[in-house]
């Protein structure tokens, strides 16, 4: 399936799925996502049966438009209309007081919902064919590596998908920021594609909180998330010495060791197939990042180092996610 033209044909038969109550993956800008009709319970039950993923967990609902964004918000503030306004559709999920509508199931028992509008034309062809907004967390097994390509999906679930929407490799390879709008100033929840400072350009000043008791409001927050089969070891941008230590550390002690290195003074410390040397930009290194961990993981490694980022922008974002994976 084209990325650009979704088949109109394909799309009807995901949307038919999703009607009787089956579960579709589909592509986003961010990762592929794990989608079932926002008003089917059994449905939602196998979404979190299939994951693995805690009850208590919530689930972000995608629409395409104001009338699924109705059927599941009872308020939008006013900084959150902005926000939408900019950047959806965008990896951008904004937390509002939720409808009647919305199950339980969905918002983890909370009084509130997570909402976002996708910007991809095949995710939302399949939210317009079916009517209704659609529940869509990353389509993986939970605390494995988001899923950037169909392929992903099918190695965490294959045999509990009804359908895999394959579009290609996502754009942005990182799921998308959240931000709480019942509050001012807005809180991140969550840090993701879209940077607290573009978010900061258009409505001031925003906190994050990424270990308080809001962050219960959010997807991804309170599990270990991101994390391949493999143990992540985290070291300092450029910090050659140290890297150089615990890789020859790990190695002596019998590990099979992975390496994921970006700089260009890492870069030059080895090569092969286990050393794995991602662009310097930070959106590419973003893109690539689950992808290359999860290929380390396939290739039995049992040790992942990987250098960090500086923590500007997305590389804040990119930090959060290594930090996650590497805590066990």
């Amino acid at each position: 399936m084209s990325a650009s033209n979704p088949e109109q044909d394909v799309v009807e038969q995901a949307a038919a799925v999703l009607r009787r109550g089956g579960l579709v993956a589909f592509p986003t800008e961010t990762v592929y996502g794990l989608g079932a009709d926002v008003l089917n319970l059994d449905a939602i039950r196998n979404v979190f049966h299939v994951k693995g993923r805690p009850p208590d967990n919530p689930l972000i609902v995608h629409v395409s438009g104001t009338r699924q964004l109705d059927d599941v918000v009872d308020e939008i503030p006013d900084k959150g209309k902005m926000l939408g306004e900019a950047f959806w559709p965008g990896p951008l999920t904004l937390v509002m007081k939720r409808t009647i509508l919305v199950s339980d199931l969905v918002t983890g028992g909370l009084d509130t919902v997570a909402v976002r509008m996708p910007d991809h034309p095949v995710a939302l062809a399949l939210i317009r064919a079916l009517g209704e907004g659609i529940v869509g967390p990353s389509a993986n097994l939970s605390g494995r590596p988001s899923p950037t390509t169909a392929q992903h999906v099918y190695d965490d679930l294959r045999g509990q998908v009804d359908l895999i929407l394959d579009a290609g490799p996502t754009t942005i390879g990182l799921e998308s920021t959240v931000v709480d709008v019942t509050v001012d100033p807005p809180m991140i929840l969550r840090l993701g594609g879209l940077t607290r400072e573009r978010i900061e350009e258009i409505i001031g000043r925003v906190e994050t909180d990424t270990g308080g008791n809001r962050t219960a409001r959010s997807p991804g927050t309170r599990y270990r998330h991101y994390a391949p089969r493999a143990t992540v070891l985290l070291v300092q941008y450029e910090d050659r010495e140290a890297f150089a230590s615990l890789l020859q550390e790990q190695r002596q002690a019998g590990k099979a060791v992975g390496c994921i290195v970006h700089s260009p003074l890492l870069a030059k410390l080895e090569s092969g197939e286990f050393y794995r040397v991602l662009p310097s930009s930070i959106e590419i290194f973003a893109r690539h990042l689950f992808r290359t961990l999860r290929e380390l993981d396939a290739l039995r490694a049992e040790v992942i180092i990987v250098e960090g980022v500086p923590e500007q922008g997305l590389g804040a974002t990119v930090m959060d996610r290594l930090r996650r994976a590497s805590h066990g």
